[in-house]
């Protein structure tokens, strides 16, 4: 048996991997006879004589590759060379799709990769052979339905307004969705999630506010930029915190404007150090926002300010108040 199991979204394919080691029988033996190989620097002989092996105490041997297949992505920027290898670039494991047929019935060998396209030479070898499946990001009413389905299988409830608030703040990160869903099922208790909970429990709240006040300073919303950092002052963030944050957002801003053009969406993500989906999107949309000689003027303002709260000329919360005025007329 052979699985093939890709995507970036890393919770639910975790999720399918145990699942399929589930129904191989009983947990400890399984585990006993699982065998994980890095498929990065794998070669093609050392699979043949782990999958070769017989289970031990068991109807089943699993062994299971990972990054595999992703050493055959295709690069346009560093055309692949021929020496040693078939035009598919494939090599020796031009022949894993012949070996599978004469795998032992007891093995089940387990392919699984993270963002792989349809292209993938190795991929359109095997998969005629095997159970594929694929796990893309969440995004949308897909992502919705998955929070509502997951709070039900936790035993609890959430209101529409709360699970909205939830896939716009977390987006398709799922591991951290999850763990947020744990800790509002155990505040609420018996009474449905709501958006208020939300807004209280999640982490990322403070993060989202820190985005639309830099949303409302791009806009020149200087009234709904005051309202923004009064918020986060009751929320109890520190004046310096804020300033900090502000701070970063720019630089962040910065760094998108210089990105090359052509990286993917995933090498954005690496270059910029965000992992939410949510913090990327808003970062991308408000690079679109400023010019380079804008971002310079505010890095300007922001280090006049940093120098104003430092010396005492003003105080914390008066200086940020007549920064984010100054920004917003700018």
């Amino acid at each position: 048996m052979l699985y093939v199991l890709y995507g970036q979204d890393a919770f639910s394919l975790d999720q399918a991997v145990e699942k399929i080691k589930a129904d191989l029988g009983d947990r400890e033996l399984v585990a006993t006879n699982t065998t994980s190989l890095e498929g990065q620097h794998l070669t093609f002989s050392e699979l043949r004589n782990k999958c070769a092996a017989a289970p031990f105490l068991s109807s089943c041997r699993l062994v299971i590759v990972d990054g595999l297949l992703g050493r055959f992505e295709l690069k346009q920027s560093r055309p692949r060379s021929s020496k040693g290898k078939s035009g598919n670039g494939l090599g020796e494991w031009e022949g894993l799709a012949s070996y599978i047929g004469q795998m032992p019935e007891t093995t089940v060998l387990m392919l699984v990769d993270r963002e792989i396209k349809g292209q993938n030479p190795l991929l359109k070898k095997i998969a005629p052979l095997a159970e594929v499946r694929t796990f893309p990001l969440l995004r949308g009413s897909s992502l919705k339905a998955w929070i509502q389905q997951r709070v039900k299988e936790e035993g609890g409830n959430i209101t529409p307004q709360a699970v909205n608030l939830l896939a716009e703040l977390i987006g398709g990160d799922l591991w951290a969705m999850n763990g947020e869903i744990q800790k509002l099922i155990l505040y609420s208790q018996n009474r449905p999630i709501s958006e208020d909970d939300v807004k209280l429990l999640v982490s990322y709240v403070q993060e989202a506010n820190i985005f639309a006040l830099v949303d409302a300073v791009a806009e020149g919303r200087t009234e709904l930029a005051q309202r923004l950092l009064h918020r986060l002052y009751h929320e109890g963030m520190p004046p310096t915190h804020i300033l900090a944050m502000i701070t970063r957002q720019f630089r962040l801003i910065a760094l998108a404007q210089d990105l090359p053009k052509r990286l993917s969406r995933l090498q954005i993500q690496e270059r910029l150090g965000l992992k939410k989906n949510y913090a990327l999107d808003k970062t991308l949309n408000q690079a679109k926002l400023y010019d380079f000689e804008g971002v310079k003027l505010i890095y300007d303002k922001l280090l006049e300010t940093d120098s104003a709260i430092k010396t005492g000329k003003y105080s914390d919360k008066l200086a940020l108040e007549l920064l984010v005025t100054e920004l917003a007329c700018l």
